[in-house]
């Protein structure tokens, strides 16, 4: 009985993990084999093609199979993946060695940094590569193109407030059907011309490769759309497990991805005129409109799961400190990970939107799609041997052996992509390296604002130990005093005493720590100090994928005897104002820019759940 239930459980994961997980790549059929053939301009003849369609099935064993599906989906930090939560478990495996650490930890932000950079353009060119299917349709409609694709991207954000757990539940079956209508169309192509099942072979990818020369670089930068969308594996392991990812892929989108991509290869060698679009030349006429429809579902969602994964890469970075405060709003009662983020969601969609009628066409923009992939790749890479190096304490000819061959392989395909900088390569790039200087910019901010508050506020202990036996007037209620350094007077304190002369009868010290691991048991969460009579310090300990709840944690305070009242409670929280000054510290442009990001955080009381009525903010400004 329980071994049906659990098949069954399994079935309804890996049902989900085609909807979220599988979107992207599923959706590379669009618009890979015409690059090839296209942009790239590789030769269409037979041998090509066949050359070709084998090199992308033996890239999907290799890169997607052996890499992803059977080594990456095993480094999991406590069931999480992602290029953070890889980070976190590479650093962790860095132990002590300082330099080793941080070089991790940039590295790991530069890989978050670019994955922004495939949440512009992946939207940008799978909608509109589903979209030119009307050109197909009939000519007459290519002025419709851009205007339509715009519409369908905007009503996408558009509808993000609202939650994605109704669409979410139509994802899995809009794209079971997809992947079954690219087997469909493959097979009756293959069918028709059986020879391109010698692409079968592998010896037809090295000889394509061989013959290429120097243009092979070309050649694979095209080939490496086939590729995009790897990344969803790991990223999104959390959601639905190793196993139902792995089945999912195994069991029905690899055996579907081939059979489509060998049936392009069949219809190009049957009928060579079919290049300007051969995913769409496949369908008969008459369904030319339902593939249209069909094909733009299936982007949508594709976009769908990148933007939900903007959302959860922007949480998890803000969390670490390496983003400032932004609202968060929950869009369910019962999945935490099912959040909206205003701000990030209106910036995506103003970037998805240049993108589009910037570049014009999904051909333009394929030239800027692959580098910034292919880099995260590669960065993924790099971060697993370290994990299985000194995380799993593997031999160190066997973790070269494990992920030597991939990180080759991974630099070959950044070389290829890098090709295509000035033909749009340039604009994922240029947004990973901005986000990198607003994460660098506001860590690093964020170090100095401590420092400075530390050197200009007493040390916490003394002061109110002398503060505890002076008569001041005791108000009776509890105070929170909401901090980052525990060890100096709070500023919220040392301006309610000297403004309004009182004192509450319990006062906490509030220290909220993010730790770089996904999770904290909710019973490991709250630490409590007792300090002086009327005082305590509390720490408050949450992962990066935990979502922050301070009435919720102060409840649990009462197992570790201090019961708090949370109606008769007040949340003193200081807001620095910076002050940027030229001198030592950032650059004063790094200074300024600091300064208007804090100015700009989000606030503190929504973020950490403070009820509104019960807050008081006071002000300070700070020279860094």
């Amino acid at each position: 009985m329980d071994t049906t239930h659990d098949k069954e459980k399994l079935a309804v994961l890996a049902l989900g993990a085609l909807g979220v997980v599988y979107g992207d790549i599923g959706t590379s059929p669009l618009y890979t084999m015409k690059e090839i053939f296209g942009a790239a301009g590789v030769p269409l003849d037979t041998p090509h093609v066949i050359g070709a369609v084998s090199v992308i099935l033996w890239g999907l064993l290799a890169i997607v199979t052996l890499k992803y599906v059977m080594l990456i989906l095993r480094a999991s930090n406590r069931g999480e993946g992602g290029i953070l939560a890889l980070t976190a478990l590479a650093a962790q495996a860095a132990g002590k060695t300082p330099g080793r650490r941080i070089a991790l930890l940039l590295t790991g932000v530069s890989g978050a940094a670019l994955f922004y950079g495939d949440s512009v353009i992946t939207p940008a060119i799978s909608v509109l590569s589903a979209v030119e299917g009307l050109e197909v349709v009939t000519p007459a409609l290519k002025p419709y193109v851009l205007p339509v694709s715009a519409a369908v991207l905007v009503g996408l954000f558009m509808v993000q407030r609202f939650g994605t757990g109704l669409v979410g539940r139509l994802f899995g079956p809009v794209i079971m059907l997809w992947f079954a209508v690219l087997a469909l169309t493959g097979l009756l192509e293959i069918v028709r011309e059986p020879a391109i099942l010698a692409a079968l072979n592998p010896l037809h990818a090295l000889a394509f490769l061989r013959a290429q020369g120097w243009h092979v670089f070309v050649a694979v930068g095209a080939i490496v759309l086939a590729f995009t969308g790897a990344e969803a594996l790991y990223a999104d392991m959390g959601h639905f497990g190793k196993r139902p990812v792995q089945l999912a892929w195994l069991g029905y989108v690899l055996p579907a991805l081939a059979i489509n991509y060998m049936g392009q290869g069949a219809l190009l060698m049957r009928d060579p005129s079919a290049v300007d679009n051969p995913f769409y030349r496949m369908f008969p006429t008459a369904w030319l409109v339902p593939a249209v429809v069909l094909a733009t579902l299936a982007t949508i969602i594709a976009s769908q799961a990148v933007i939900s994964g903007a959302y959860s890469v922007t949480k998890q970075a803000i969390q670490l400190g390496l983003l400032p405060r932004m609202r968060v709003l929950y869009t369910s009662a019962k999945e935490v990970g099912q959040i909206y983020m205003p701000e990030v969601n209106w910036l995506l969609l103003t970037a998805v939107l240049l993108a589009v009628f910037g570049f014009g066409s999904s051909s333009a923009l394929a030239s800027a799609y692959g580098i910034a992939v292919t880099l995260t790749m590669f960065i993924t890479t790099l971060l697993t041997f370290f994990v299985i190096r000194h995380g799993w304490a593997y031999p160190l000819p066997l973790a070269l052996a494990a992920t030597g061959a991939f990180l080759l392989l991974d630099a070959a395909l950044v070389v290829s992509c890098a090709i295509k900088f000035l033909e749009g390569g340039w604009f994922p790039l240029a947004a990973g390296i901005a986000i990198f200087a607003v994460m660098a910019t506001w860590r690093r901010g964020r170090e100095l604002l401590i420092e400075n508050i530390r050197q200009g506020d007493p040390e916490l202990l003394p002061f109110i130990t002398t503060l505890a036996a002076e008569s001041l007037h005791r108000v009776p209620r509890t105070a929170v005093y909401a901090v980052a350094n525990p060890d100096t007077v709070p500023q919220a304190l040392m301006h309610n005493l000297k403004h309004n002369q009182v004192l509450h009868e319990r006062n906490l010290i509030l220290t909220v720590v993010f730790h770089d691991v996904p999770w904290i048991a909710a019973g490991e969460q709250v630490q409590v100090t007792a300090l002086v009579p009327g005082f305590w310090k509390v720490q408050v300990n949450y992962g990066f994928m935990n979502t922050p709840d301070i009435p919720q944690a102060l409840e649990r305070c009462q197992a570790q005897g201090l019961p708090i009242n949370l109606f008769e409670t007040s949340y003193f929280l200081s807001r620095e104002i910076v002050v940027p000054t030229r001198g030592t510290g950032m650059a004063h442009w790094r200074e300024a820019l600091f300064s208007l990001m804090s100015r700009n955080a989000g606030n503190v009381a929504d973020f950490f759940r403070l009820p509104n009525n019960c807050v008081i903010e006071l002000g300070t400004r700070v020279q860094i």
